[in-house]
């Protein structure tokens, strides 16, 4: 079972591992509310550094608009299938975390279940799964934890960091246990519009190999030896700046 708020490069590891594992149940969650994010955002770092990220993240969403057709572009490169096929199980929910949610675990009873851009699991629905819980995190963890895992490496300079990581979910923001990481390259005209679609591209792979240890009881951790921080949408005065003086958009 995926568990998910959806996306196209989301439906593309969900539809590569009905190709390589069998049936995929969806649980399609409404996505959460941009004013209570802001909000929490802005008690935690402050109501400056919130503006800024808001800013990004309707720039960014502009962008996906004029960006259309490089999307497209890297879909038919990559050969990504980003639409829910015919027949698909799909459960919409109103979150993760209620009791539609919950419901709908019992009455499907995973093998496993993969987070996959959906919001940060509470304690007590983590507590109720009755299996192994995995996160799809597009982002080297630990390093970069949280939001724009494949736009914050570029941004500092750590291209090598360029990738995506399977864990273990726990009470943290992707603090699990890391179980396969796979790193790639962006390619000319790809911007933080486009990062997570590259990223999917090369991560089927880890994907389906992490759910088959998941349903064999086969599920070994590695130590990525890197340090951990957590980070967010980057303030648009930021975002504008590395983009004008490093090329990353």
């Amino acid at each position: 079972m995926v568990v998910t708020e959806g996306g196209p490069h989301i439906w593309a590891i969900v539809n590569a591992l009905a190709d390589r594992v069998g049936p995929v149940s969806v649980i399609l969650e409404s996505p959460e509310s941009k004013k209570r994010l802001l909000m929490r955002r802005a008690r935690r770092q402050g109501r400056i550094s919130a503006i800024g990220q808001l800013g990004t993240m309707v720039l960014t969403r502009l962008g996906k608009r004029f960006l259309a057709r490089h999307a497209e572009r890297l879909i038919a490169e990559e050969k990504l299938d980003t639409e829910p096929r015919q027949g698909q199980a799909i459960i919409h929910v109103p979150s993760a975390n209620g009791p539609e949610c919950l419901e709908a675990v019992a009455g499907i009873n995973p093998s496993v279940v993969l987070l996959a851009g959906c919001r940060l699991l509470s304690k007590e629905t983590l507590t109720k799964m009755p299996c192994p819980v995995l996160n799809y995190h597009a982002g080297i963890a630990p390093k970069y934890r949280g939001m724009n895992g494949g736009y914050w490496p570029l941004a500092c300079g750590d291209q090598g960091n360029f990738g995506t990581t399977v864990h273990l979910v726990d009470a943290g923001v992707d603090t699990g246990g890391v179980l396969k990481q796979a790193r790639g390259k962006p390619k000319t005209g790809d911007t933080i519009a486009s990062y997570a679609l590259r990223q999917a591209a090369f991560s089927r792979d880890i994907c389906v190999e992490a759910v088959g240890n998941a349903l064999s009881g086969r599920l070994e951790t590695i130590d990525p030896g890197l340090p951990s921080k957590q980070w967010y949408h980057p303030t648009i005065w930021f975002y504008l700046w590395t983009g004008l003086t490093k090329r990353v958009w």
